[in-house]
């Protein structure tokens, strides 16, 4: 049966994988089975050469033409009329994935803080498998931001030949303590709220508030707070920037949880492309697809240098810069500069 032929539409469909056997884990746990919650757009063309992959950030989700609606989606850059669009929420995370809300099929219970640990590695494998389930032999282009971009980079490693492009924006081949830093003091954040332990879905929900506060101020630059939350009357309190962080904090609490943050900011922190592979300047060297970076002059948390070092060491990489006041979030936003970028790397495909 060809199980492409059930995602053969235009608009997106939403579907679960569903695998049933072990997966062993790079810490050497085991997940008895998983799940994955993805997405389609488009259909496979005949030559099944159309594939774009894409791999959500931190608190992302499936729903790709939702959150990167500037640049996938009808007349946008990947445009499904054109491509077969996939995204699959990662594994960890908590929307519709196997994750620490979900039911251990061993012990009958929630996984809760039992749930293993998991990297991005892992997260690349899962999506392998994902792969495979649709019958899909190589991908045209892996493209995915942040964590986004190290499981994209973990994947185009173990794809080798069985990928053209792989676009990485915004991210690294191996997490920085300067990274693993923010990620730990929002994990304090979470673990001082008092209802962290307790095994309820709603635990660290407090805490999770104050973690986003704090990765607000990563993915943002001081030029863009100066420009929209400056406070022009004269205050003494109840300034624009702690109403604004407070809101984000807010946000996030209502649609994610602490125990996927937690896990998902751990497998950041994990990410090491030369782990056991003979370094990262190795590692690198033998990843065959052309790989464009991107990275953003005023981010503050995934350094352009970052981006950088790995076109400079992967035989067919180039670098591109996004100019903006924005951040880290710049890749999320600035959708003009993105798609002249994209356009530009895939025209090198015809001279």
């Amino acid at each position: 049966m060809n199980l492409i032929s059930s995602y053969y539409t235009i608009d997106m469909s939403q579907d679960t994988f569903i695998h049933h056997e072990p997966f062993t884990l790079e810490s050497g746990e085991v997940l008895p089975e998983f799940e994955l919650s993805f997405t389609t757009m488009g259909q496979l063309n005949p030559a099944k050469d159309n594939v774009i992959w894409v791999i959500h950030a931190l608190t992302g989700d499936a729903k790709v033409s939702d959150w990167w609606n500037g640049l996938i989606g009808e007349d946008r850059f990947y445009d499904p009329s054109k491509h077969f669009i996939v995204c699959a929420n990662l594994l960890g995370s908590s929307y519709g994935s196997t994750s620490p809300l979900s039911v251990n099929p061993i012990s009958g219970d929630f996984y809760y803080y039992d749930f293993p640990h998991i990297t991005p590695r892992d997260m690349a494998n899962s999506l392998d498998l994902l792969k495979q389930h649709l019958e899909i032999e190589t991908i045209d282009t892996i493209i995915g931001g942040s964590l986004g971009g190290q499981v994209g980079l973990e994947w185009a490693y173990l794809l080798q030949d069985r990928v053209k492009h792989s676009i990485i924006i915004a991210s690294n081949a191996k997490a920085t303590p300067w990274i693993r830093g923010f990620n730990e003091t929002q994990r304090m954040a979470i673990a001082s709220d008092c209802t962290w332990g307790e095994r309820q879905p709603e635990a660290g929900k407090d805490g999770l508030k104050a973690a986003r506060a704090i990765a607000m101020l990563s993915y943002r630059h001081p030029r863009d707070f100066e420009l929209k939350q400056d406070d022009q009357e004269e205050k003494l309190d109840n300034y624009r920037i702690s109403s604004y962080l407070q809101y984000q904090g807010q946000k996030l609490a209502k649609r994610f949880n602490a125990y996927s943050y937690w896990t998902l900011s751990k497998a950041m922190d994990a990410h090491d492309l030369g782990r056991k592979r003979g370094g990262l300047v190795k590692a690198l060297q033998e990843i065959p697809s052309k790989v464009l970076t991107i990275g953003v002059d005023t981010d503050m948390l995934f350094l352009k240098e970052e981006s950088q070092l790995i076109a400079k060491h992967v035989p067919k990489g180039t670098y591109r810069e996004i100019s903006s006041h924005l951040g880290h979030d710049a890749f999320l936003i600035e959708y003009e500069q993105l798609s002249y970028i994209l356009s530009s790397f895939y025209l090198e495909d015809t001279i």
